[in-house]
């Protein structure tokens, strides 16, 4: 079978930039080093293109976990062009066909199936699914946005000015531009990349899965510390509509906190989160299989599988009970504060119309004086 047609541009650009972060960038740290201030702008543009891809390019657009203002949205589109990882519009078609198909070599643009080289960045240098490239009926949705639609059009223009314009600024202003360009703007890139690229490939052979077994995405700690938070897949791929990867507060998720932090100011809303119920449930289908294996050697396997079954079951039944009462309980509350919110709207209108009728009641007896005083005068 004849390969797939060479992809020379992400050839050249993935052996280039690769080459120069591994040597030359070394070299120049060695010769002339790198200042504070280098140093914290790379790690800076690491983590800004970073979780443009992740809390932008993956949760707002792929996912539509959240809905952000404009002005976030056109800052997201900026660093995602900065990461070098294709348009909004390409890269959300890609995704959603990932999830769609994950695990199916045939279809799934990145399967883990075909290996970690593959999945990581073999898929990007050869023209494997042809006709991917050209269709994007399934991001109807994006193709509305005006911020997709304006980054998709002028993504070469934006993706040169971020990666080449910004870095160069940078050490203008810290008057090394070549060494800037080195740190914030080659390296920063090839960092970006390959963590990202983990993703696709480490977080679907490395880790535990606590949610499901139904595909190969696991939860890995140390990934999720490295890809922004994005190392909880095993989560993500079950309930992919949730802003959060990591949903215990302890667990890094940066993206999560960043999106968490924009609410709070106003700049995102309608977060999305799966009910607790659903994660809860799902933890315990896969506990549950995960006893049976282990019961399945034992000699009165029939009758602690029986057992745990049934206690499965009744933990299921109180499960539902309580998520039930929780659901009652927080309407009641919500009846509660609408109630005590319109008592305390009552009471002001009440104190309002009782100011205002004590009012009108002096006007009322000044005018009545007022003409009371000229019959005074004429009896007089």
């Amino acid at each position: 079978m004849k390969k797939p047609r060479l992809l020379f541009v992400n050839v050249a650009i993935f052996l280039i930039t690769g080459l120069i972060a591994l040597f030359i960038v070394p070299y120049e740290a060695f010769t002339h080093g790198f200042d504070s201030f280098e140093i914290i702008a790379c790690i800076a543009l690491i983590y800004f293109s970073g979780m443009s891809i992740t809390a932008g390019y993956h949760r707002l657009w792929s996912h539509k976990a959240y809905e952000a203002n404009p002005v976030i949205k056109v800052i997201l589109a900026i660093g995602g062009a900065m990461a070098l990882q294709n348009s909004i519009l390409h890269w959300s078609s890609d995704h959603r066909i990932h999830h769609k198909h994950v695990d199916d070599n045939e279809s799934d643009p990145y399967s883990a199936k075909m290996g970690f080289w593959y999945s990581h960045i073999g898929w990007m240098l050869r023209e494997y699914q042809v006709h991917r490239y050209s269709d994007y009926s399934n991001c109807r949705d994006l193709q509305k946005d005006k911020v997709v639609m304006w980054q998709h059009r002028h993504y070469l223009a934006i993706m040169l000015s971020a990666n080449f314009g910004v870095p160069i600024l940078l050490g203008w202003l810290n008057n090394d531009i070549s060494g800037m360009l080195l740190l914030a703007g080659v390296f920063r890139l090839v960092v970006v990349h390959h963590v990202t690229f983990f993703i696709n490939s480490l977080a679907h052979i490395w880790g535990r899965q606590p949610y499901t077994d139904k595909n190969s995405a696991r939860d890995n700690d140390i990934l999720a510390f490295f890809t922004f938070g994005e190392g909880y897949h095993n989560f993500h791929h079950i309930f992919e509509y949730d802003y959060r990867n990591g949903i215990r507060w302890w667990q890094f998720d940066p993206s999560k906190w960043l999106i968490r932090g924009l609410s709070f100011v106003g700049l995102a809303k309608n977060l999305r989160r799966c009910p607790e119920e659903r994660i809860e449930k799902a933890r315990l289908i896969m506990q549950l299989q995960r006893s049976k294996l282990r019961i399945a050697s034992l000699a009165n396997r029939e009758e602690m599988m029986q057992k745990l079954q049934d206690e499965y079951e009744l933990l299921v039944h109180r499960m539902t009970e309580y998520y039930a009462a929780q659901k009652r309980m927080m309407g009641v509350k919500k009846q509660d504060l609408k109630r005590s919110y319109e008592k305390l709207e009552l009471h002001h209108r009440y104190k309002e119309l009782k100011l205002n009728l004590a009012l009108q009641k002096e006007k009322w007896l000044k005018l009545n004086q007022l003409v009371c005083l000229p019959l005074m005068v004429e009896k007089n």
